[in-house]
């Protein structure tokens, strides 16, 4: 057969397939021209999903910087580092603070705001607040030209949630996590984000699904629903068993199961304990008085929050974050508030007293009264058995209709008596750099982990600060699932006084303190130091500098005494 012969032969094949699948087609009532068509309106409706466009010149980026652009009437954050540019989306995910003033780290941007931190290459959010990623676009370099190719959903959203698995009937593995907070919240979407297939279950005390808890204090009168990081449908979307209301009663690491207040028993294969804690009330008579509040979830702001009116006289026991939030929030909504405080400035151990007297300042300017060095004796109830008045440590008498308690908290972890797990005395569980327990198989995290703080020679230490909470979760599933991840915390703290935002991060014990700014006018940054250590920072008015020195510890580097010299900002340039 001659080459021509051959390849005519191959074409008169090529056609009879092609009338043949032409026909079925017909038969069907397709056919190839109605399927071509087809494939290209499917590649015009993908065209129209996406918006790309030239958005600046290569030669409007320098090195290190941060830049927000417009792709038609969408922001978008452009980042060049290394020669690399990467675009993302423009606000934090948690709170939407603009992150083109945030803190720009190696390899990621930390939230000015709160401290979150997102990569700069994919927009995985790898440091918390909050529970997504940011989007991350295409870039192209054209002639000069910055191109970003972006889908309009993500342009809109501005959020990304990371893709998560399911449970498979090949797993037989049983992870279960206890307790319905920030921690736990984010290990269940870890571990499948990070491809657990087997079975999850949810264990929570409250009735709602894991939601922005800061608002308890802060805002009062929040949407409980519009609060909550997920619903329903999302966890059983990736095969997430919620167990709403229900409480661990008991854990038995031998058998390798958890008691729960509704009767009923489930085993694990791994066990993440995140139960947080409990605020106390003052340790005094009457303090089982009705409207005498504690403020650690939903059902306690919504208790209070409609019974405030005009007329209502709230006292305040406590001058710390929890007490003095509560006091400012309610100070123009009722009739009087005192906060009555162990010191002689709200703030004080925490922050030293020249910082504590410049925010006392602002709150009496707001009206709120302060009664110094003192505490609560007595608390007295009317017939209804609600508080009427409490009486001070010097005998003073205050009308009270509802007494605030901001006054520290204990562990929640009274559970865990017997169970093989070692408490330590204050009710802290220590753990290792992979929040381990003594036993193999079970993680803690969150506010009761006695664990290594990174940034602070990995000395060990429970701390209460909800991003660190949902670190802990993360870094807990990873481990969970054979992934070694040993924790590098960066402690980040933040809290809100009539508007006046109050940025804190690193941890330890200080014995002097280094100023920059204007503390009385609370425009300033202040440096903790341990020795020749700046072991932490605070600023009000400020930022991002308290974001800055988080990535100064987040990269391993520390700043001393010496660098505040001559001029206490100069590292921040």
């Amino acid at each position: 057969m001659t080459k021509n012969m051959r390849t005519a032969f191959w074409y008169l094949r090529r056609l009879t397939l092609k009338n043949r699948f032409q026909e079925f087609l017909t038969i069907r009532g397709f056919s190839l021209d109605k399927l071509a068509d087809r494939s290209s309106q499917n590649e015009k409706q993908a065209d129209s999903e996406f918006l790309e466009g030239v958005v600046c010149q290569i030669q409007d980026l320098k090195e290190n910087e941060m830049k927000t652009v417009e792709l038609e009437e969408h922001k978008v954050l452009l980042v060049k580092q290394n020669g690399k540019i990467s675009a993302l989306g423009s606000k934090c995910t948690h709170y939407g603070a603009p992150l083109v003033s945030g803190a720009l780290g190696d390899g990621r941007i930390r939230c000015q705001w709160h401290g979150a931190c997102f990569n700069l290459e994919t927009g995985d959010i790898e440091d918390f607040p909050g529970m997504d990623s940011l989007p991350c676009y295409k870039v192209t370099v054209e002639d000069g030209n910055v191109k970003v190719r972006a889908k309009r959903a993500e342009l809109i959203s501005n959020k990304r949630v990371k893709s998560l698995g399911k449970k498979s009937h090949f797993t037989r593995e049983r992870f279960v996590v206890i307790g319905g907070g920030p921690s736990g919240a984010t290990a269940v979407e870890a571990l499948r984000q990070e491809g657990f297939t087997g079975e999850i279950d949810f264990v929570m005390k409250e009735n709602y699904l894991p939601y922005d808890r800061v608002k308890v204090s802060k805002q009062m009168d929040f949407d409980i629903i519009k609060a909550q990081f997920r619903d329903d449908q999302f966890y059983k979307n990736h095969d997430i068993n919620v167990l709403k209301g229900v409480a661990a009663t008991a854990v038995d690491t031998s058998n390798k199961s958890v008691s729960l207040s509704n009767g009923q028993e489930i085993k694990y294969d791994k066990l993440y304990i995140a139960t947080g804690c409990n605020p106390r009330k003052p340790p005094c008579p009457g303090n089982t008085a009705k409207n005498v509040c504690i403020f650690k979830d939903y059902e306690d702001a919504a208790y209070v929050y409609p019974k405030l009116t005009p007329e209502t006289e709230v006292v305040v026991v406590g001058s710390s974050f929890i007490g003095m939030e509560a006091a400012s929030y309610v100070v123009n909504k009722v009739k009087s508030v005192t906060v009555i405080g162990r010191g002689a400035v709200p703030f004080r151990s925490s922050w030293g007293n020249r910082i504590g007297a410049a925010i006392l300042k602002m709150f009496e300017g707001k009206g709120v009264k302060y009664v110094a060095n003192s505490g609560i004796k007595t608390i007295n109830e009317n017939e209804q058995g609600a508080v009427s008045s409490v009486e001070l440590t010097d005998g003073t008498i205050l009308k009270c209709d509802f007494l605030f308690c901001g006054i520290g908290s204990n562990f929640a972890t009274d559970f865990l008596e017997g169970s093989g797990i070692n408490v330590r005395p204050d009710g802290s569980v220590e753990v290792n750099e992979y929040l381990q327990t003594n036993i193999a198989d079970v993680y803690v995290g969150g506010d009761i982990a006695y664990a290594p703080v990174w940034s602070h020679h990995n000395q060990k230490s429970a701390i209460g600060h909800y991003g660190l909470a949902q670190y802990h979760g993360r870094s807990a599933a990873l481990n969970m699932i054979g992934k070694p991840t040993p924790i590098k915390a960066v402690p980040y703290f933040w809290t809100m006084l009539f508007g006046k935002g109050f940025r804190y991060a690193g941890h330890g014990k200080y014995d002097d303190i280094v100023y920059a700014g204007d503390v009385e006018e609370l425009k300033f940054m202040a440096f903790f130091l341990d020795g020749d250590e700046v072991i932490a920072v605070l600023s009000c008015g400020m930022d991002p500098l308290v974001s800055k020195f988080a990535e100064l510890l987040a990269q391993d580097k520390k700043l001393y005494r010496a660098d505040l010299k001559d001029d206490p900002l100069a590292w921040t340039k």
